[in-house]
């Protein structure tokens, strides 16, 4: 069923910039049309991502790359936001890559973000847990009275129905949000005190939340950050259905492709509405693998002439685990040890993810099994491959949140990366060109 509607992303709104103030959003370091968040764990997989976005240009694609660690993730290896810049600069000299890329801070928030400040030129502040704080009366009845264009009927082209709105639903929503909406502020701001003006993206993510947003959610949301005056680029709203880390989408597919449709158009009509950013766009977190709804966000982007943005986290790590265990002897060998490592850990490892992972453990084969595996054994199981039937999601989304157990290996990990890095580059190139990139981007 196509859910999308609209016409090439030209919508006429009506309505006039909502802030000359706004007019400083033109200085912006300009995230491109197209863009992908890659994972690199260990900061050894550059070349190899970077390969893929070579891949996709050749073929029509123009994708830019922004590598993305968070602090949660830099903690466990032990690492610093120095090596995740130092990997991308030197694979973009070493491939001569001439488009743009980005560092991103990934996740981070006021307490969390100083140590990126020297590095990252992209910051994804997420204000997950600040929504559903109630913002105090009067500044939600404030909020409605700057933003009266919310009120009774409000039409957004691309979106088939009117919204009906009255007072008291626009002041519970913005109740709800703008504690979100005013932190995100706060953290822009902070960031801004210390960067050069428009040398940085800014994405605020809403997506770890319990519920999807509405599109007059986001469309209050937008509103809202506006009212902040952050140069808003892109925006991780929380979708219907489950994203789990490293397995496909769970859930209805036509329901996201209308809800994917839809907040494209509400953010063809916040661009113009209320001056934000023209680069403004649509971000999926945790996109890594969510291959049964690709074909509706490629439909949804070629429909609204729109831009996306989409992370796939820890996919690399993973290819990782496969390169090393299809290299057979001493990489086969650490990589069973990890599984086993894992395994003994399971409830360390999955505490922190345990609203992005269902781990059905009555799957999970002992470590004794994977033990007595080959390299094919290994590999059919861990790759997400849908058709192998050897293939165990369960052992993918543990190995997946696993490698703190890489991590506590230290140098002979890395040592084995390099030993067999022929496989384990083949691996990451073709997983994020063929997997993601050519799906998302190109037509299968």
């Amino acid at each position: 069923m196509d859910n999308c509607h609209g016409k090439n992303g030209l919508f006429n709104t009506g309505g006039e910039s909502y802030d000359a103030g706004h007019k400083a959003m033109g200085k912006l370091l300009k995230l491109e049309k197209y863009s992908i968040g890659v994972g690199d764990r260990f900061a050894h997989q550059a070349r190899a991502q970077l390969r893929a976005c070579i891949q996709a240009a050749a073929q029509g694609a123009d994708v830019v790359p922004v590598w993305n660690k968070s602090n949660r993730e830099h903690l466990i290896i032990g690492s610093e936001p120095a090596s995740t810049r130092a990997a991308a600069d030197e694979a973009v000299t070493d491939l001569g890559w001439h488009r743009p890329y980005h560092v991103d801070a990934d996740h981070i928030r006021q307490e969390t973000v100083g140590r990126f400040l020297e590095h990252a030129d992209f910051y994804t502040i997420d204000v997950a847990d600040w929504i559903g704080r109630p913002a105090d009366t009067a500044d939600a009845s404030a909020f409605v009275e700057r933003h009266k264009e919310l009120l009774g009927n409000v039409a957004i082209a691309g979106i088939d129905r009117i919204f009906h709105t009255s007072r008291a639903e626009i002041e519970a929503i913005a109740r709800k949000y703008l504690v979100a909406t005013a932190e995100a502020g706060k953290i822009y701001r902070h960031i801004a005190t210390h960067k050069a003006l428009g040398s940085f993206i800014t994405e605020v993510s809403m997506d770890e939340t319990d519920s999807p947003q509405t599109p007059l959610e986001l469309l209050v949301i937008l509103a809202a950050l506006a009212d902040e005056h952050i140069p808003l680029q892109t925006v991780a709203p929380k979708f219907s259905g489950r994203f789990n880390k490293g397995v496909d989408y769970v859930g209805d597919v036509g329901q996201f492709e209308k809800e994917f449709c839809e907040d494209l158009a509400v953010i063809a009509h916040v661009v113009h509405r209320y001056g934000l950013p023209e680069a403004l766009k649509l971000s999926v977190h945790s996109g890594s693998d969510k291959f049964s709804i690709y074909a509706p966000m490629r439909r949804g982007l070629a429909r609204f002439n729109a831009g996306l943005h989409v992370k796939t986290a820890g996919t690399t790590w993973l290819e990782e685990l496969i390169g090393l265990a299809e290299s057979g002897g001493e990489g086969l060998a650490l990589a069973q040890e990890i599984y086993a490592s894992a395994l003994d850990h399971i409830e360390e490892l999955c505490g922190p993810y345990a609203t992005v992972i269902d781990i059905d453990r009555s799957r999970l084969p002992s470590a004794s099994v994977v033990n007595g595996w080959g390299p094919e054994q290994y590999v059919s199981a861990l790759r997400h491959d849908q058709r192998n039937p050897a293939y165990n999601p369960n052992v993918r989304q543990l190995l997946h949140v696993g490698y703190k157990m890489a991590a506590k290996q230290g140098q002979r990990y890395l040592d084995a990366l390099k030993s067999c890095e022929a496989c384990v580059s083949r691996n990451v190139t073709t997983n994020l060109f063929e997997r993601h990139l050519r799906p998302i981007f190109l037509s299968t």
